[in-house]
């Protein structure tokens, strides 16, 4: 296993081209949602360029020299639906530039709670992998061997259909987070789709051509393949979820645990919670302002008044639902951060609640190493309200490294 805690675009290639010649096989990360259009550089010799500081050119640049059998990737789920000006794009971008490097992808979006987790989190997850690898040649003879037989695959008009026995019971997200087996649809219209992303040029001709000319739907599950991807909105088969008071329980009889006295142990729990209580009356009205409705005028760069709505939330956070989307700002007096009201006063969440809301053990942020000293030290509450807001639902990326491990044994 390789990790570079450095910027991913100082990273030499030969360092990269080092992990392929060590057997590096997967590609495991994920990335935030930028802009992915390209463009011809001012020069035509250059080739064309994305935008300066986008990481999926970086993880596309990684790709091209360590080549791996597989990439398990994350992203937030407006992803399949950016820009607003031209949806899709930068989605079909991405499935542009995998297919052009010899790949496939499937993709769903999943909520956390709807499969038996702690939280509200909705993310698409991306599995690709290699068009040379036997999971991949296994598809192909299933789906595809006719099409490739005959080099039809730009001109032949595929049924949106056609992967319809892989998507919903097939593939590495049907069988881990299952889906019902039918299709919706909008009226007489089903919410089911193929499209072919273009013909095939060069790589860079091939990837502008998308990024210029795409007009195409992706739903919430989908495949690409040979350049055509198949997409179809789904229904979870929901699982039981975790409700927010059973994390907040489980925290603190973890806590309490460490005490030989039960007595000792519930007061130490008690002072501990202290910590998190919030006593200023101003925040308590900043968070209540925060949480309520609201229509806010305000001046677009062209002059003209709008007004900015939101809706109300409830006052403070339901014990007996999944916690909601935990973001990198957790614990600031803001919007989305969960505020709980117990024992007649309002709290934050502690940092041992937020690890668990994410599957991670109690106190797994709680101490840092000086790599330089060795010396151990406590990671602020900040921070460790931070990585818990970048991170992902372990439980849910264990259930894919499950099916996974399946796929690789019969390698």
């Amino acid at each position: 296993m390789n990790h570079i805690p450095d910027d991913i675009m100082t990273v030499s290639d030969n360092k990269f081209q080092e992990m392929h010649d060590a057997g590096v096989n997967m590609i495991v990360g994920g990335f935030p949602c930028q802009d992915y259009s390209v463009a011809r550089s001012l020069k035509d010799e250059q080739g064309i360029a994305g935008k300066k500081g986008v990481l999926f050119w970086e993880i596309i640049r990684a790709i091209k020299k360590i080549q791996p059998k597989y990439l398990v990737l994350e992203n937030v789920d407006r992803l399949l639906k950016s820009p607003s000006t031209q949806r899709g794009r930068d989605f079909a971008i991405m499935l542009g530039a995998f297919n052009k490097l010899g790949y496939s992808v499937e993709w769903r979006v999943i909520n956390a709670a709807e499969y038996g987790r702690a939280q509200r989190r909705r993310r698409v997850f991306f599995f690709v992998y290699r068009n040379d690898t036997k999971w991949a040649k296994k598809i192909d003879e299933k789906y595809e061997n006719d099409k490739l037989e005959e080099g039809l695959l730009e001109d032949v008009v595929i049924a949106s259909n056609r992967y319809d026995d892989y998507i919903f019971q097939e593939s590495l997200f049907a069988r881990q987070f299952p889906i019902e087996n039918k299709i919706k649809y909008d009226g007489k219209r089903p919410r089911h789709a193929s499209h072919f992303l273009g013909k095939d040029a060069d790589y860079d001709d091939y990837i502008l051509n998308i990024s210029d000319n795409f007009t195409g739907t992706v739903w919430n599950t989908g495949i690409m393949r040979h350049g055509r991807y198949f997409t179809a909105d789904t229904t979870p088969i929901e699982e039981p979820p975790i409700c927010l008071g059973t994390i907040v329980e489980k925290a603190k009889q973890s806590f309490i645990s460490q005490y030989d006295n039960l007595d000792l142990g519930i007061k130490e729990y008690n002072s501990y919670i202290e910590q998190y209580v919030i006593s200023d009356e101003i925040k308590i009205e900043k968070f209540k302002t925060l949480r309520g409705s609201k229509k806010i005028p305000r001046k677009r760069p062209d002059g003209s008044e709008y007004f900015y709505a939101e809706g109300a939330m409830s006052p403070y956070d339901s014990f007996d639902l999944p916690a909601r989307t935990m973001l990198t700002s957790e614990a600031s007096v803001n919007r989305s951060t969960h505020l709980l009201f117990e024992n007649n006063k309002y709290r934050l969440i502690t940092p041992i609640e937020a690890e668990l809301l994410q599957d991670f053990p109690i106190n797994w942020t709680k101490y840092k190493m000086n790599e330089e000293t060795n010396e151990v030290s406590e990671v602020s509450d900040r921070m460790r309200y931070f990585f818990m807001g970048n991170a992902l639902v372990t439980g849910i990326v264990k259930r894919i490294g499950i099916e996974l491990a399946e796929i690789e044994s019969h390698e």
